[in-house]
């Protein structure tokens, strides 16, 4: 294949845009931005957790109070009814002594009613205390979340608009290359290969390797227009002054 030296060196541009983009592509798919917002994402569903446990712990502690309230309610109306009854003054002795003593009993539960009801009233301010903790955290979470997801919608137009402007160029550079010198670059790409590189120093730029004399030989003996290859990699070999290439008529 033949193609003018300028037209191969296009492809060095070529392949030097191709490599920014497809790191700027990585970098799209990589950013710390966007990882942040997992991270933050992660921690955030982690926080509400820490909510729901805690309101379930409030919940349910708030049923125990209403349920042990009622009952000491219930046996402060049924005290109150019992002394009535001795106040009137119209049972038998037999009969007032069996309301005392189940008065008294009454009383001893009473007791102990209001003490469990004042336990659970000072669970409840702790448990209170742990909820509106994790609710803070929360909110905290969602306004690191705000700035993180703004930093990561900023960094990815950043980038987007670096792939535009790297695709721009390409396409320029692309005018300038021949069709069936891009068409051999671009097949080799497709291959997940690299297209071109510099022939520098006697080595491939697409794959380092370093040429053996025979076939330093055979490219320093290729006219400026023939296309070469890597016998390697098969990428384009670009040459230049850099190429360490002796000069014509030099070899011999």
């Amino acid at each position: 294949m033949k193609a003018s030296p300028a037209g191969q060196r296009r492809l060095l541009d070529l392949a030097d845009l191709d490599a920014e983009i497809a790191r700027a592509r990585h970098r799209l798919r990589s950013l710390p931005e966007a990882e942040q917002v997992v991270a933050v994402d992660a921690e955030l569903a982690a926080a509400h957790g820490d909510v729901e446990k805690a309101q379930a712990a409030v919940d349910e502690l708030q049923t125990e109070y209403e349920k042990v309230d009622a009952e000491l309610t219930g046996m402060t109306e049924h005290a109150a009814r019992d002394r009535a009854q001795l106040e009137a003054g119209n049972l038998g002795h037999k009969a007032m002594s069996e309301m005392q003593h189940e008065l008294a009993g009454l009383e001893r539960r009473r007791d102990l009613l209001e003490s469990d009801l004042l336990e659970i009233m000072e669970r409840q301010e702790a448990l209170g205390m742990e909820l509106e903790r994790a609710e803070a955290t929360v909110l905290t979470l969602e306004t690191r979340r705000t700035e993180a997801v703004t930093a990561r919608d900023h960094a990815t137009a950043t980038t987007e608009n670096e792939v535009t402007e790297f695709l721009s160029r390409r396409a320029a550079v692309v005018a300038e290359i021949p069709g069936d010198l891009l068409a051999v670059y671009e097949r080799l790409r497709e291959q997940g290969r690299v297209g071109a590189g510099l022939l520098r120093q006697k080595r491939c730029g697409a794959c380092r390797m370093e040429l053996d004399p025979r076939t330093l030989s055979a490219v320093a003996a290729a006219a400026e227009d023939d296309v070469v290859r890597c016998e390697e990699c098969d990428a384009i070999m670009v040459r230049t002054e850099q190429s360490g290439l002796p000069k014509a008529g030099a070899a011999q």
